[in-house]
């Protein structure tokens, strides 16, 4: 950190903050600032995830854009230091609605303009230009939604051998039928790959105002160059009641004091987004990416390279995801 220009004025401590499922997110404090570091587990890695310094890169290059982002400090790619690869960024101060329980200490008003925000914000990242801000090699622009098939297809033979055979019959048979029904790509940008209200801080003005605002957007994990309407479509997908399973406890984004797949589509739209083309099959290829989220989830808790709640539950999300996946290509 002082190599990169920010000194800590004494030795730093470290607090697990709770709510990850993948990377571990601690909050840093030398006794006057604090910064928040995001850190591989340290046992159940799969390949091509928990990339902490890569999802670093794209809070970078966005750092100098109208993305609320966090002020990035520092990463590092080798072991040698902490056991881990990390990737440390500023504080930023704001709330984050995880639970049902702390959405519903906003009024209506604020949670209609919590949507409205995270729509603008969305809108807003999907308009940058992902050459002019040095992403150029971030991703591949083009054939996204194939790769998406190919990379959580693999990610399935790693993680869900050990599901009963009827899952795995879905599994197959969503990836067979995903393999000949694939979206076709209209728009190019970066996408983030996991957003939904508790990836997000959230500035909140006093109970009542309706004043509520994206501060700033994280766990940049899955982010890569491809096609906006993934990002809508996944967004949509994590409204499914199955994601509680995956969280472990009733999560703020299911609550259904937000909208419908629908509403949140249009308000999407609405905010300036790209046209959300072939979106069926863009929700459908969502259902099978977050079955294998919850997937190697469950992997990473059988392996014992878990922390917090709701690990024991998010293997039972698998089958009810694979299904609706299938729905909404039937």
């Amino acid at each position: 950190m002082t190599e990169a220009g920010t000194e800590p004025a004494a030795p730093l401590t470290s607090t697990l903050i709770a709510g990850g499922k993948s990377n571990l997110t601690l909050r840093l404090s030398d006794g006057v600032e604090q910064w928040v570091m995001r850190t591989p587990p340290r046992a159940g890695r799969t390949p091509s995830a928990h990339d902490v310094v890569r999802e670093y890169r794209v809070v970078s290059a966005l750092g100098a854009t109208d993305v609320p982002v966090a002020p990035a400090v520092v990463a590092y790619e080798e072991e040698d230091l902490i056991g881990g690869a990390f990737a440390i960024c500023g504080f930023v101060d704001g709330r984050t609605l995880q639970t049902q329980a702390q959405l519903d200490l906003l009024s209506d008003d604020q949670v209609d303009a919590a949507i409205t925000s995270l729509s603008e914000t969305l809108a807003t990242l999907h308009a940058v230009d992902h050459v002019a801000v040095g992403l150029e090699r971030f991703g591949r622009p083009d054939g996204y939604a194939a790769r998406q098939h190919k990379r959580w297809s693999s990610q399935w033979e790693l993680v869900g051998q050990h599901f009963p055979d009827d899952v795995k019959g879905l599994a197959a048979e969503l990836a067979d039928v995903l393999g000949t029904a694939l979206p076709a790509q209209h728009a190019t940008g970066i996408v983030h790959g996991d957003y939904r209200i508790d990836n997000t801080l959230l500035r909140v003005t006093p109970e009542g105002s309706g004043s509520v605002d994206v501060a700033a957007v994280v766990d940049w994990e899955l982010s890569t160059i491809g096609d906006p309407v993934a990002d809508v479509a996944m967004m949509a997908v994590y409204r499914d009641p199955a994601f509680d399973l995956i969280i472990g406890s009733p999560c703020a984004w299911t609550s259904d004091r937000l909208p419908d797949v629908a509403g949140l589509a249009s308000s999407y739209e609405k905010a300036g987004g790209v046209p959300l083309r072939d979106f069926e099959q863009h929700l459908a290829l969502a259902y099978f990416k977050l079955a294998v989220i919850a997937a190697g989830i469950d992997h990473r808790y059988r392996a014992g390279a878990t922390h917090g709640d709701g690990f024991d539950t998010a293997g039972e999300a698998v089958a009810p995801l694979l299904a609706a996946g299938l729905a909404q290509l039937r």
